[in-house]
């Protein structure tokens, strides 16, 4: 009964999204935004082909674009952060200056070159003191130039296992969990502005893939009031995007590994000024899928097959909308201790001998994510969005449900649970000058429903 009152009101929730968004007719998501501007000569003619670069030495970002036919450049998908901008173009001299990325407001910048030879030379070094903030909020900035080098120790888990690795306060916990500054499960994720509460341990939930995000931002502590009650971490991801991509750009990657562990993965980015797609898919098989009781792994196989798609599209001048969908599967065995293998001289009713315990779990997550963003002025921005994340957890008992009964365990369990957040959420950035004020609210429903089953096998 909850179950299909679940799927209806879901199903609604969608359906009224979908037509606010197309009766409504260039910013970005609620954790970064776009850099334009133009670059012109000191007579003000405009500039074509030069080149615009942003990039943060501190978190390692950096991105590029050139300047079209009117000498203007865009450049989308910015995660908050200082930046240093260099622009070069040929028989001009280098243009070097900062800009500081605090909101979703669109920054816009005009850009005047000077003539090769007659003004001074410009040194641009790779240092990145001057960029760091003086934010009272502690927090650790990463890229995905970090991304790729960091060699993570869960590939099941992986989003997880690089924040424990490049934050300083995290502990790493068993299978997938952190902790805190202390804190227990106190954690959250801001995927592109969508609040996500629940644990994202491999145990109880699948996370995205991690090709799938641009940049992180973990804020540890005491985060600021926007982001709820979470008393401890916060972690804020921008995904990838496919905007600006008038090239398709993708990579194909696959490694093998210990305990049988084998991975592929497929990006695919493409798109134009106004749109843009940005695909990731990926599958698991490891013979070490969760973290096992023993020091010998024991019946610990599992697999996992993922795919995100974010798609971009800029109506107009001062609206556009994003949307997120994703598709996670995971099937894996609950390891075994000892106790659960060595069935000496055990029996079932029938007479049988007892095999090892086979008890398993599958996890299954689809998340959607519509946004719209709409440029009320050179100063304010306006953003509605909705999203709906469901998870469904099937735990399930031996074939032979006495092969349950051990010294630790006298029943045999079998759940059928499902997880569903169902939300709205808005707000509205404004900065002048060096002030930055943002005003929002979120309305999140959650649904839960358990079946479960027990039989004692004693």
């Amino acid at each position: 009964m909850l179950a299909s009152y679940v799927k209806s009101l879901s199903a609604t929730f969608l359906l009224t999204i979908f037509l606010a968004l197309s009766v409504i007719a260039h910013a970005q998501s609620g954790s970064s935004t776009s850099i334009t501007g133009t670059v012109v000569d000191p007579s003000g003619a405009v500039v074509s082909n030069a080149t615009v670069e942003v990039r943060n030495p501190v978190s390692g970002f950096s991105r590029n674009t050139v300047t079209d036919a009117a000498g203007k450049f865009v450049i989308p998908n910015v995660p908050f952060n200082p930046y240093h901008l260099t622009v070069t173009g040929q028989g001009f001299a280098p243009y070097a200056g900062d800009v500081d990325v605090r909101s979703t407001v669109p920054v816009s910048l005009n850009v005047a070159l000077k003539v090769g030879g007659s003004a001074e030379s410009v040194t641009v070094e790779a240092s990145g003191g001057d960029l760091i903030e003086t934010t009272p909020t502690f927090h650790t900035d990463v890229d995905r130039g970090l991304f790729d080098k960091l060699p993570l120790e869960s590939q099941s888990s992986s989003l997880s296992s690089l924040v424990t690795l490049s934050s300083p306060g995290i502990a790493a916990d068993s299978n997938g969990l952190f902790h805190g500054m202390g804190d227990h499960a106190e954690n959250s994720f801001m995927v592109d502005g969508q609040p996500i509460t629940d644990q994202q341990s491999k145990v109880f939930s699948n996370q995205i893939p991690l090709d799938s995000i641009a940049s992180l931002e973990v804020i540890a502590g005491a985060p600021p009031a926007e982001f709820g009650e979470k008393t401890s971490v916060v972690i804020s991801a921008t995904t990838r995007s496919g905007q600006g991509l008038t090239t398709p750009t993708g990579s194909v990657t696959t490694s093998y590994g210990s305990f049988g562990t084998s991975t592929v993965g497929i990006n695919v980015g493409y798109g134009g000024p106004k749109w843009g797609n940005f695909i990731s898919a990926s599958g698991l098989n490891t013979g070490r899928f969760l973290d096992p009781p023993e020091f010998t792994v024991i019946h610990a196989k599992g697999n996992e097959e993922n795919i995100f798609d974010r798609v971009d599209y800029q109506l107009s001048k001062a609206d556009s909308i994003q949307l997120n969908l994703g598709f996670t599967r995971s099937w894996f065995q609950n390891p075994n201790s000892f106790d659960n293998v060595l069935h000496t001289g055990q029996t079932d009713p029938a007479g049988n001998p007892l095999s090892p315990t086979d008890q398993r779990s599958q996890i299954r997550t689809f998340n959607i994510a519509p946004s719209w963003t709409r440029l009320l002025s050179t100063n304010a921005v306006f953003t509605f969005g909705g999203f709906v994340r469901h998870d469904q957890y099937n735990y399930y008992p031996s074939g032979n449900l006495f092969d349950d009964l051990s010294p630790i365990q006298q029943e045999s369990v079998a759940q059928d649970r499902t997880l569903t957040n169902a939300g709205l959420r808005t707000a509205l950035s404004y900065v002048k000058g060096a002030h930055n004020i943002k005003l929002g609210a979120t309305y999140q429903q959650t649904f839960l429903n358990e079946n479960d089953n027990l039989g004692i096998v004693d």
